[in-house]
This record gives structure tokens, sequence and C-alpha cells, in this order.
């Protein structure tokens, strides 16, 4: 589209989590007006640490807001799979760091720093907060939104980024709901001091057995790991309740360093979420309203992807404006680029990384004399 065009684009983003927020800033440097729209009355993010890939980082560089984030995130190299014990299985270089000149490192960064960065460098006054989608409705040109409360707001272009209950999406693209995976995600983060001497540099580690998945990610820049439990679980209430000794009998067998940090955990501090995404959909987009990140293709976390093609998608959705003649024309280039990728990622996040699937995920590299013990 013409500059003076993007810059007469009104453009309306629903949801301010990581593709919402990196959709208002990819936008807004394209020249258009841009308004996020968010539920929650105030911004932050819970949970654990996760992996910026070089892709993402290099988006942030192009957008200028490489600092901000790497201010808060420490530089990983590689990453680890052990066994229950702690035998090796694999250990690789992080998925296409030898594609980008620019960037070759993973950056591990903590949920929330992550977001705060984000939304720090969008402009005052961009971000609404508490603005509860009740209902889109798509003008062929335009599109309007109603929040509850009765505030009302048009737009040339919606952007719903408002994650795996998307009202966006339910309304317009699809109404099947969230797919439970049978497993739970048990997340804390810790003093470094308290890993037992199990972490020793900035490379990410899982140790795997008996369907239980235990991560270590450092976060050095905070003096922090983040400690995670993906466990099978037939429970698929969105926020289950949990004993010390339920989550202890997850990580029972696996290293004893393991076990000893979960006995050590604040049961306070722990946050527990069943584990569920979305089966792929077919249709992100009509004339005037787009999907981005979760609310598109949320997927089970064992590939660790979910906030990086977030970001993305958002790169993305401003290279096909920026391209394209017309918004209609740009809406199907942006879901061309990216629905065949996260399609991919959705099923590969599926298939998980038990034992008897690494070689599956990752040919070649699990290496015969180290195969997992029980």
């Amino acid at each position: 589209m013409h500059s003076a065009d993007l810059k007469d684009l009104k453009i309306a983003v629903v949801g301010a989590g990581y593709g919402g927020a990196a959709a208002a800033k990819a936008l807004s440097l394209l020249g258009a007006r841009v308004d996020v729209y968010e539920q929650a009355p105030e911004t932050g993010e819970v949970g654990a640490g996760i992996g910026l890939r070089p892709a993402t980082m290099n988006r942030f560089r192009e957008w200028g807001i490489f600092d901000a984030v790497a201010a808060v995130s420490s530089p990983s190299d590689c990453f680890e799979i052990l066994t229950a014990g702690g035998e090796p299985i694999m250990k690789e270089a992080w998925p296409g760091i030898h594609d980008f000149a620019e960037e070759t490192k993973t950056h591990l960064i903590h949920r929330g720093d992550f977001i705060e960065a984000l939304l720090g460098v969008l402009p005052d006054g961009m971000v609404h907060l508490g603005h509860r989608l009740e209902t889109v409705r798509d003008r062929g040109d335009g599109a309007h939104l109603t929040f509850a409360g009765g505030a009302t707001a048009g737009a040339d272009l919606v952007v719903g980024a408002d994650g795996i209950k998307s009202v966006v999406r339910r309304q317009l693209f699809s109404e099947r709901g969230p797919v439970f995976s049978g497993e739970h995600a048990y997340r804390a983060v810790i003093p470094a001091a308290d890993a037992h001497g199990l972490v020793v540099d900035d490379n990410l580690r899982m140790y795997i057995g008996r369907g239980t998945k235990v991560y270590l990610l450092p976060l050095r820049h905070r003096g922090q790991v983040s400690f995670d439990i993906t466990a099978r679980c037939p429970d698929a209430t969105w926020s289950p309740e949990i004993t010390k000794d339920d989550l202890l009998a997850t990580v029972a067998g696996f290293d004893e360093r393991l076990v000893a940090i979960t006995r050590g955990l604040d049961m306070n501090t722990v946050n527990v979420r069943a584990v569920y995404d979305i089966d792929p959909v077919d249709t992100w987009h009509s004339d005037s309203v787009v999907l981005v990140g979760d609310a598109a293709h949320s997927m089970l976390h064992h590939q660790g992807q979910g906030a990086n093609s977030a970001i993305e998608d958002a790169g993305a959705l401003a290279d096909a404006l920026r391209e394209a003649d017309t918004l209609p024309q740009a809406l199907a280039l942006y879901q061309a680029t990216r629905k065949p990728v996260t399609d991919r990622l959705q099923r590969i996040s599926r298939q998980g990384w038990t034992e008897d699937e690494i070689d599956d995920v990752f040919p070649g590299q699990k290496p015969a004399a180290a195969a997992p013990q029980e």
C-alpha cells in the first residue's frame, strides 16, 4: 500500500499480549494510527521464562527495540535434552541459528519482563486498559467493536490478538473451542542459588521421562531460573488445584536434584495451568479483520514457539501491508505467508518431546548410544 494510504489507515488491535503489542509496534512504524484495547485493568504477565529466537530478535532490531529487549534477557547458544536421570540425549544449537547474519542467539527472558519491554516502547495513550470485547462486526470496508460497559470503536482494520479464547476468532472465523492436551504445566521462578548446581550456563535444559518434562531455563539477568514441569493429567480444569505431593509425584524417579528443587517450591508461587491449544483455523481474515498470535494458531509449548510465532505474525502483517496494493490483498498475503508455517508448528508441538518422539522432532539428532533410560 502507498505510504499515504498507510498513514490514513486506522487500526484497532484487540489484546495487549505479545502478539498485540508487537503488532501495534510494527504497524505504527508504517505510519498508521493504532489503538490497542486490552480487557485487563492493568498490564502484566505471570508464569515463567521463554526463549526469543534469532528471527524474533532480528524483528526487534528492525523495529528499533532490540536494546530494550536485550537489556532484560540473556543470550543462549544451545539447548540440551536429557533423560530423567540426567544422561544426555542431544545437544543442539537453537533451530535457525545459522540462518540470520545479524543475530545468532536465542535470548532467554521472563514473560513479565518481555511484555513490559514491548509495551514500554509503545507511545503513551496507545493502549486502552479495561476494554473487554463483547462484539466485533465486519462491515466489509471497516469493522466495529463493542466493549463491556458500552464503549465502542471503529477501524479500517481490526487485529484480533486476544489469545486462545479469542472473541474475534469465535465470532467471525471459527466457533471451535480450545483443545485440552491431557497435560498440566507447573511453573515457578526460583533463585539460581536454589537450583542445586544444575544451572552452570545460559542454556536451556529439558529432562524427560515417564510422561513428564522438566525445563530449567536460566534467567541470568535476574539471578533466577525458570523451573517448569509439564506432566500428564486428565483434569481439564483451566486452573486446577494441586498439592506439593501431587507435584512431587510427577518427578518421581528424576535426578534427585530436580526432586529437591520441587520439594523446596513455595506452592503459592507456582503457576498451575491445564495445557490447551486450538485446531488449525481455516481462514484468518476477512476484508477488514485479521487474527494474529494465539488467536490464530495457539499451540502447545513443547517447541517454545508461541511467543515467537506471534512476533513473526506481527512482522509479516506489517510487511504484507507495505507490499500489497490493497488492504484485502495484504491480509491474504499475510495468511499465505504465515499459515503454512504455523500449521506445521501446531502439528509438531502436539507431537511433543517424549523419549520416543525426539528423533521425529529432531531427525538424526538422538545418538543411538544415548537412548533414554527408564
